[in-house]
């Protein structure tokens, strides 16, 4: 005879739990939800004000004053296929999404990662924490972003800062620690307080690290701004959400091509500063 072994209701217990935080907290979420929607229209606002060509033109230039010749001609021929593509209006609206989340990522991901490298303890107990949050299959996070912000680009927002943060973390500690202990010495032997290792020694030298980071979580973030169309967030992710659902797989094929252009074009110019600070 078998025995059954009664059911943690953990499930239950998680539901519990969203349903006091989005009572309790419900005005917190309602104006988290206002300010970010409100950057969210203002980049986007900001971004369509401009003519598709000026701004092609500026991204161009950017590309080339940050890297190199080639990586502006390529954005140019990307970006105009784009345009050609009609995807022009979509694709402002993923970069918008993906420039505030990791905007926010990274401005959580910093102070955190940095109290991660000086502190043992904290180091000991943030990386399991971070080894949970790289495993959750990405869709999970969709879920408690809908209790909290509702349907749109705001928990999608909040399910990509939550997605694309670890590497961030994991990069800036990892940096800040691998710092030759002959130069903290040396900063000990000139007196240098603790602050002043910090900002003159350790985060200077660890900053190739950190941006490679940057780069991991930008391209995180770009993954799930796409997978958010699921839950109503604009831009490219919608177009191939939409195809999907038509199916017609040459509209779902033109949007992906432009996720890749727009993920090869923000990966590139990350690394080329990653490679400027380097030297």
């Amino acid at each position: 005879m078998a025995i059954e072994i009664p059911r943690l209701p953990l499930g239950q217990w998680i539901e519990g739990s969203l349903d006091w935080l989005t009572s309790e907290y419900s005005m917190v979420t309602r104006a988290i939800s206002r300010a970010t929607q409100t950057g969210i229209n203002g980049l986007n606002d900001a971004l369509m004000w401009l003519p598709t060509w000026a701004l092609l033109l500026i991204i161009v230039a950017i590309c080339w004053k940050l890297a190199n010749t080639r990586l502006a001609i390529g954005a140019a021929a990307g970006l105009s296929l784009i345009w050609n593509l009609g995807l022009w209006y979509p694709m402002i609206e993923t970069l918008t999404l993906v420039v505030i989340a990791t905007l926010v990522a990274v401005t959580i991901a910093l102070p955190v990662g940095i109290a991660a490298a000086l502190s043992e303890r904290l180091y000991r107990t943030i990386m399991p924490v971070l080894d949970f949050m790289q495993t959750m299959p990405a869709f999970v996070y969709l879920i408690p972003a809908i209790p909290f912000f509702g349907i749109g680009s705001v928990s999608a927002i909040f399910a990509t800062v939550i997605f694309s943060m670890p590497p961030a973390i994991r990069f800036t500690t990892l940096g800040i620690r691998q710092v030759p202990k002959e130069l903290i010495e040396a900063a000990d032997a000139y007196g240098a307080t603790r602050g002043q290792k910090l900002v003159k020694v350790q985060m200077p030298l660890s900053l190739p690290t950190v941006m490679a980071g940057i780069n991991q979580t930008i391209m995180l973030a770009l993954s799930m701004v796409v997978i958010a169309a699921m839950i109503g967030a604009d831009g490219l992710g919608s177009e191939v959400w939409r195809a999907i659902q038509r199916l017609r797989p040459g509209d779902g094929f033109e949007a992906g091509i432009a996720v890749v252009i727009l993920a090869m074009l923000l990966d590139r110019l990350t690394q080329s500063l990653s490679k400027e600070r380097k030297s």
